[in-house]
Protein backbone atom coordinates (compact mmCIF):
# COMPACT_ATOMS: atom_id res chain seq x y z
CA UNK A 1 0.00 0.00 0.00
CA UNK A 2 1.11 3.55 -0.66
CA UNK A 3 1.59 6.03 2.16
CA UNK A 4 0.63 9.06 0.07
CA UNK A 5 -2.47 10.82 1.27
CA UNK A 6 -4.71 12.67 -1.17
CA UNK A 7 -7.21 15.42 -0.37
CA UNK A 8 -9.98 15.27 -2.97
CA UNK A 9 -12.18 18.38 -3.04
CA UNK A 10 -15.24 17.82 -5.23
CA UNK A 11 -18.85 18.88 -4.65
CA UNK A 12 -20.43 16.32 -7.00
CA UNK A 13 -21.14 13.35 -4.74
CA UNK A 14 -21.10 10.76 -7.53
CA UNK A 15 -17.76 11.95 -8.94
CA UNK A 16 -16.30 12.28 -5.44
CA UNK A 17 -17.26 8.76 -4.39
CA UNK A 18 -16.29 7.13 -7.70
CA UNK A 19 -12.91 8.90 -7.80
CA UNK A 20 -12.16 8.17 -4.14
CA UNK A 21 -12.95 4.49 -4.55
CA UNK A 22 -10.89 4.16 -7.72
CA UNK A 23 -7.84 5.90 -6.24
CA UNK A 24 -8.07 3.84 -3.06
CA UNK A 25 -8.15 0.68 -5.19
CA UNK A 26 -4.88 1.90 -6.72
CA UNK A 27 -3.30 2.17 -3.29
CA UNK A 28 -3.75 5.85 -2.47
CA UNK A 29 -5.21 7.02 0.83
CA UNK A 30 -8.00 9.46 0.04
CA UNK A 31 -9.80 11.97 2.24
CA UNK A 32 -12.59 13.87 0.51
CA UNK A 33 -14.44 17.13 1.06
CA UNK A 34 -17.26 18.85 -0.83
CA UNK A 35 -16.94 22.41 0.50
CA UNK A 36 -14.11 24.86 -0.16
CA UNK A 37 -13.91 26.33 3.33
CA UNK A 38 -14.16 22.91 4.97
CA UNK A 39 -11.41 21.66 2.66
CA UNK A 40 -9.07 24.38 3.94
CA UNK A 41 -9.93 23.47 7.53
CA UNK A 42 -9.24 19.80 6.85
CA UNK A 43 -5.94 20.56 5.08
CA UNK A 44 -4.68 22.71 7.95
CA UNK A 45 -5.51 20.02 10.51
CA UNK A 46 -4.00 17.04 8.71
CA UNK A 47 -1.07 16.16 6.45
CA UNK A 48 -1.65 15.67 2.73
CA UNK A 49 0.76 14.91 -0.10
CA UNK A 50 -1.41 16.10 -3.02
CA UNK A 51 -4.64 18.08 -3.39
CA UNK A 52 -7.14 17.40 -6.20
CA UNK A 53 -9.23 20.54 -6.41
CA UNK A 54 -12.45 21.14 -8.33
CA UNK A 55 -13.29 24.72 -9.35
CA UNK A 56 -17.02 24.88 -8.63
CA UNK A 57 -17.34 24.54 -4.85
CA UNK A 58 -19.65 25.91 -2.14
CA UNK A 59 -18.47 28.74 0.16
CA UNK A 60 -15.08 29.18 -1.57
CA UNK A 61 -14.41 28.26 -5.18
CA UNK A 62 -11.37 26.29 -6.27
CA UNK A 63 -9.38 29.37 -7.30
CA UNK A 64 -9.82 30.92 -3.85
CA UNK A 65 -8.96 27.66 -2.09
CA UNK A 66 -5.84 27.29 -4.25
CA UNK A 67 -4.65 30.80 -3.39
CA UNK A 68 -5.20 30.16 0.32
CA UNK A 69 -3.27 26.89 0.17
CA UNK A 70 -0.40 28.64 -1.59
CA UNK A 71 -0.08 31.21 1.20
CA UNK A 72 1.65 28.71 3.44
CA UNK A 73 2.08 25.43 1.54
CA UNK A 74 3.93 24.11 -1.51
CA UNK A 75 1.79 20.97 -1.69
CA UNK A 76 1.18 19.80 -5.28
CA UNK A 77 -2.26 20.88 -6.48
CA UNK A 78 -4.10 19.38 -9.45
CA UNK A 79 -7.02 21.53 -10.56
CA UNK A 80 -10.11 19.90 -12.07
CA UNK A 81 -11.93 21.97 -14.69
CA UNK A 82 -15.39 21.20 -16.03
CA UNK A 83 -14.25 21.93 -19.57
CA UNK A 84 -11.08 22.79 -21.44
CA UNK A 85 -11.83 26.47 -21.07
CA UNK A 86 -8.76 28.65 -21.51
CA UNK A 87 -9.84 31.12 -18.83
CA UNK A 88 -10.42 28.36 -16.24
CA UNK A 89 -7.10 26.68 -17.01
CA UNK A 90 -5.10 29.91 -16.90
CA UNK A 91 -6.81 31.14 -13.71
CA UNK A 92 -6.18 27.79 -12.02
CA UNK A 93 -2.50 27.72 -12.95
CA UNK A 94 -2.08 31.38 -12.06
CA UNK A 95 -3.67 30.72 -8.66
CA UNK A 96 -0.87 28.26 -7.95
CA UNK A 97 -2.03 24.91 -9.31
CA UNK A 98 0.73 22.68 -10.69
CA UNK A 99 -1.39 20.84 -13.23
CA UNK A 100 -4.97 20.30 -14.34
CA UNK A 101 -7.33 17.67 -15.71
CA UNK A 102 -10.56 18.26 -17.60
CA UNK A 103 -13.87 16.58 -16.81
CA UNK A 104 -14.74 13.97 -17.77
CA UNK A 105 -11.32 12.47 -17.03
CA UNK A 106 -10.02 8.93 -17.11
CA UNK A 107 -8.97 7.71 -13.66
CA UNK A 108 -5.71 6.38 -15.12
CA UNK A 109 -4.86 9.85 -16.38
CA UNK A 110 -5.57 11.39 -12.98
CA UNK A 111 -3.48 8.71 -11.26
CA UNK A 112 -0.60 9.40 -13.66
CA UNK A 113 -0.75 13.11 -12.82
CA UNK A 114 -0.79 12.24 -9.10
CA UNK A 115 2.27 10.00 -9.37
CA UNK A 116 4.09 12.67 -11.37
CA UNK A 117 3.31 15.30 -8.72
CA UNK A 118 4.47 12.95 -5.96
CA UNK A 119 7.75 12.27 -7.76
CA UNK A 120 8.41 16.00 -8.07
CA UNK A 121 7.77 16.58 -4.37
CA UNK A 122 9.97 13.64 -3.35
CA UNK A 123 12.97 14.23 -5.61
CA UNK A 124 16.32 12.72 -4.76
CA UNK A 125 19.27 14.60 -6.24
CA UNK A 126 22.83 13.32 -5.98
CA UNK A 127 24.40 16.73 -6.49
CA UNK A 128 23.73 18.96 -3.53
CA UNK A 129 23.95 22.59 -4.63
CA UNK A 130 23.60 24.61 -7.82
CA UNK A 131 24.30 28.30 -8.41
CA UNK A 132 23.28 30.80 -11.08
CA UNK A 133 23.96 34.48 -10.49
CA UNK A 134 22.50 35.41 -7.11
CA UNK A 135 20.46 32.19 -6.93
CA UNK A 136 21.43 29.12 -4.95
CA UNK A 137 19.48 25.87 -5.15
CA UNK A 138 20.08 23.40 -2.34
CA UNK A 139 18.71 20.15 -3.75
CA UNK A 140 19.22 18.10 -0.59
CA UNK A 141 17.33 20.61 1.56
CA UNK A 142 14.76 21.35 -1.16
CA UNK A 143 15.38 25.09 -0.76
CA UNK A 144 16.04 28.10 -3.00
CA UNK A 145 17.98 31.16 -1.86
CA UNK A 146 18.33 34.54 -3.55
CA UNK A 147 21.02 36.87 -2.22
CA UNK A 148 21.15 34.69 0.87
CA UNK A 149 17.43 34.85 1.63
CA UNK A 150 15.22 31.78 1.26
CA UNK A 151 12.46 31.96 -1.34
CA UNK A 152 9.34 29.82 -0.77
CA UNK A 153 8.68 27.68 -3.86
CA UNK A 154 6.39 24.79 -4.67
CA UNK A 155 7.73 21.36 -5.65
CA UNK A 156 6.97 22.09 -9.30
CA UNK A 157 8.64 25.51 -9.21
CA UNK A 158 11.67 23.95 -7.52
CA UNK A 159 12.03 21.23 -10.14
CA UNK A 160 11.50 23.73 -12.96
CA UNK A 161 14.18 26.08 -11.64
CA UNK A 162 16.53 23.16 -11.02
CA UNK A 163 16.22 21.96 -14.62
CA UNK A 164 16.78 25.48 -15.95
CA UNK A 165 19.86 25.93 -13.74
CA UNK A 166 21.27 22.54 -14.71
CA UNK A 167 20.97 23.62 -18.34
CA UNK A 168 21.95 27.28 -17.83
CA UNK A 169 22.76 29.01 -21.10
CA UNK A 170 20.85 26.45 -23.16
CA UNK A 171 17.35 26.86 -24.56
CA UNK A 172 14.85 24.49 -22.98
CA UNK A 173 11.78 23.93 -25.12
CA UNK A 174 8.37 23.71 -23.53
CA UNK A 175 8.19 20.05 -24.61
CA UNK A 176 11.51 19.31 -22.88
CA UNK A 177 10.34 20.99 -19.69
CA UNK A 178 7.02 19.13 -19.76
CA UNK A 179 8.92 15.85 -19.96
CA UNK A 180 11.58 16.71 -17.37
CA UNK A 181 9.45 18.53 -14.80
CA UNK A 182 5.94 17.13 -15.24
CA UNK A 183 7.28 13.82 -16.69
CA UNK A 184 4.25 13.28 -18.88
CA UNK A 185 4.24 10.30 -21.21
CA UNK A 186 2.36 12.37 -23.77
CA UNK A 187 2.38 15.85 -25.30
CA UNK A 188 0.97 17.92 -22.47
CA UNK A 189 -0.41 21.44 -22.40
CA UNK A 190 2.40 24.00 -22.68
CA UNK A 191 0.29 26.46 -20.67
CA UNK A 192 1.31 24.68 -17.47
CA UNK A 193 4.94 25.53 -18.32
CA UNK A 194 4.22 29.16 -19.17
CA UNK A 195 2.21 29.78 -16.01
CA UNK A 196 4.79 28.05 -13.79
CA UNK A 197 7.49 30.26 -15.35
CA UNK A 198 5.32 33.31 -14.67
CA UNK A 199 4.93 32.35 -11.00
CA UNK A 200 8.65 31.59 -10.70
CA UNK A 201 9.63 34.96 -12.18
CA UNK A 202 7.58 36.73 -9.52
CA UNK A 203 9.88 35.15 -6.96
CA UNK A 204 13.33 35.36 -8.55
CA UNK A 205 13.24 38.45 -10.78
CA UNK A 206 13.65 42.09 -9.68
CA UNK A 207 11.16 43.04 -12.38
CA UNK A 208 9.09 40.03 -13.55
CA UNK A 209 7.79 42.04 -16.52
CA UNK A 210 11.36 42.59 -17.70
CA UNK A 211 13.12 39.33 -16.75
CA UNK A 212 16.90 39.12 -16.61
CA UNK A 213 17.24 35.62 -15.14
CA UNK A 214 14.83 33.43 -17.12
CA UNK A 215 14.53 34.65 -20.70
CA UNK A 216 11.78 33.75 -23.15
CA UNK A 217 13.02 32.43 -26.48
CA UNK A 218 10.02 33.34 -28.57
CA UNK A 219 8.30 30.39 -30.23
CA UNK A 220 10.68 27.89 -28.61
CA UNK A 221 10.93 27.97 -24.84
CA UNK A 222 13.09 29.42 -22.07
CA UNK A 223 16.75 29.97 -21.22
CA UNK A 224 18.27 30.74 -17.83
CA UNK A 225 21.26 33.08 -17.93
CA UNK A 226 24.38 31.35 -16.54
Amino acid sequence: MMDEKILLVEDDAAIRETTSRALENMGFRVSSESDGRQALFKFRNDAFDVVILDIMLPSLNGFEVCKELRRDSGVPIIMVTARDETSDVVLGLESGADDYVTKPFEIDELAARLRSALRRSGMDNTRQKFRAGDLEIDASAFKVFRRGEEIPVTATEFKLLLELVKNAGNVMTREMLLELVWDYGYLGDSRVVDMAIKRLRRKIEDDPSNPTVVHTVRGVGYRLEP
